[in-house]
């Protein structure tokens, strides 16, 4: 059974959607965020049980769980259609972020929670090759996996197609792309690419963006984290789209 570890992550769990079956806390600890897991737990007839800390070490998966930990359903399943289904029924513009090949947990969970705080529909990623929904992603993602669609798809290149054809933009991070974030119009529906931590976007996933988009830098530094560039070309998309992010 799925496994959910941390504070936040928990909590987040309960205000969500998918069912929690147990929840496991560490003896003898107290916080503010304990005391609102105890009580959404109770309002949903979820049980508790308070076991050692040893105990939580051994059934966790990462080593961050924070004296909480819940047993849970998988998060609900979405496929392509749903995002540009959304798309079609919202006002505005559209943000879904493509992560190609992205192997690191922590990043996955950084793009996680940056795109759900920037208002992104959905993060897109691999099947394989790439980092799956693990308790780390969870955590990095601090409780924002549970409510941003998260689609896994076979084939980045064909999710980019579909995308096209449901009339979005797509855009990729590129260290050696021409135009910056700054320069590029990223006005209109914008799928972002981002590549992976070691090689960026692969050939083909790049000849099949519609441009690319390098973010401006000082000093001898290559590229940046692929959470941190994400971060920066998402609130740019953002800022182009007129949204209110202040």
């Amino acid at each position: 059974m799925p496994k959910i570890e941390g504070r936040n992550p928990v909590y987040e769990a309960l205000r969500g959607k998918r069912r929690i079956h147990r929840i496991f806390i560490q003896e003898g600890i107290s916080a503010e965020v304990i005391d609102n897991i105890l009580k959404l737990a109770a309002e949903k007839n979820i049980p508790i049980s308070r076991i050692s800390a040893r105990k939580l070490d051994e059934s966790a998966r990462s080593h961050a769980h924070q004296g909480v930990i819940a047993e849970a359903d998988s998060l609900p399943e979405y496929g392509l259609a749903d995002i540009i289904e959304i798309k079609k029924n919202k006002e505005g513009d559209s943000l879904v972020v493509i992560l190609d090949e992205i192997k690191d947990p922590h990043n996955f969970g950084a793009v996680i929670r940056t795109a759900y705080a920037a208002g992104a529909d959905a993060v897109v990623y691999q099947d394989r090759r790439a980092v799956g929904i693990t308790p780390i992603v969870l955590k990095a993602a601090a409780g924002a996996a549970e409510h941003i669609p998260l689609v896994k798809v076979s084939n980045i290149n064909y999710a980019i197609r579909d995308l096209k054809e449901a009339h979005f933009w797509i855009a990729g991070a590129d260290a050696a792309a021409e135009q910056t974030h700054f320069e590029a119009d990223l006005s209109g529906s914008v799928g972002l690419v981002i590549g992976s931590e070691g090689s960026g976007l692969r050939r083909l996933v790049r000849e099949n963006c519609d441009f690319l988009v390098k973010i401006p830098m000082e000093g001898e530094l290559g590229s940046l984290n692929a959470s941190v560039a994400a971060a920066i070309i998402i609130y740019e998309i953002f800022r182009q789209h007129g949204e209110d992010i202040s």
